[in-house]
């Protein structure tokens, strides 16, 4: 037994080993003034078959697409398979967690991370004197 497993409930150790079995799908991130933007192509996954959650500062993507043959058919040969997408991120104490939004399209993730108020960009008016 190693010292993980002697620590850890059986079913987290289960769900760590399948977090490690899963692809880390391509993200591209980028930042306006009130959000930072995460994109993540997640091919064949829908949105039954998604999960984004935010524990603390943690943001997890986990999906999981199924190939289903027609009813009646077998398949004589078979690469595609089912496939899993795991992915991890440290949210900066900057964003408003309970305002992220998610959007799926097309087997790719949108996730607009909004800003906290006191850290957004604003332009500070001048007066004369």
């Amino acid at each position: 037994m190693n010292e993980v497993t002697r620590h850890e409930p059986q079913a987290d150790v289960a769900a760590r080993e399948r977090r490690s079995l899963a692809m880390r799908p391509p993200v591209d991130i980028y930042e306006e003034d009130n959000a930072l933007f995460v994109v993540a192509d997640m091919p064949g996954v829908t949105r039954d078959g998604l999960s984004v959650e935010v524990d603390g500062n943690l943001l997890s993507i986990e999906g999981e697409m199924h190939i289903d043959m027609p009813e009646g058919i077998a398949a004589t040969y078979a690469e595609a398979q089912a496939q899993r997408y795991a992915r991890r991120f440290t949210l900066s104490h900057e964003i408003d967690t309970a305002a992220i939004e998610a959007r799926l399209e097309n087997g790719v993730l949108q996730l607009r991370l909004p800003k906290k108020e006191m850290h957004r960009s604003r332009r500070i008016e001048i007066r004369a004197a």
